[in-house]
């Protein structure tokens, strides 16, 4: 019996250490296989950027892009507040867009979007707008109002 039990003891320990052995490879290839598949596929260096790699062609900031009309910076960044007045926005169509315009000016309602107001954050929910789209917008909403 004991040496049944000498062999079958034997036999657990070579089949755990080869379970461990394969785990531990199959670890390996899973952590490269992840490490693979979340690897950014490629760079952007802006133009000015110092610290690109070299060779790698520079892309000018929103250089090429053509500005959006200030009906479509309204439709897709500010319809979710300003159409319904949300938080005490001014909302469209209402004539409160007017009123401010006529309080603040064109200027002083340009440095409220750019700079936030109220419950309303830095430029509103358009982080890329530039100062032309936002006044555009701006112009917008007053022609409507």
């Amino acid at each position: 019996m004991n040496k049944l039990a000498a062999k079958a003891a034997s036999a657990l320990c070579t089949l755990g250490l080869s379970m461990a052995l394969a785990t531990s490879v199959y670890a390996a290839v899973d952590r490269d296989a992840i490490i693979e598949r979340i690897k950014p596929h490629g760079n952007i260096c802006v133009e000015g950027d110092e610290t690109c790699g070299t060779g790698a062609p520079a892309v000018a900031a929103s250089a090429g892009a053509a500005a959006r009309s200030g009906e479509e910076v309204y439709n897709r960044f500010c319809t979710a507040c300003h159409a319904t007045g949300l938080l005490d926005s001014p909302k469209f169509g209402s004539g409160a867009m007017s009123a401010r315009a006529d309080e603040k000016g064109l200027d002083g309602l340009l440095a409220s979007s750019i700079s936030g107001i109220n419950a309303m954050p830095p430029k509103g929910t358009c982080n890329d707008c530039s100062d032309e789209e936002l006044e555009a917008t701006i112009q917008y909403m007053i022609d409507n109002d």
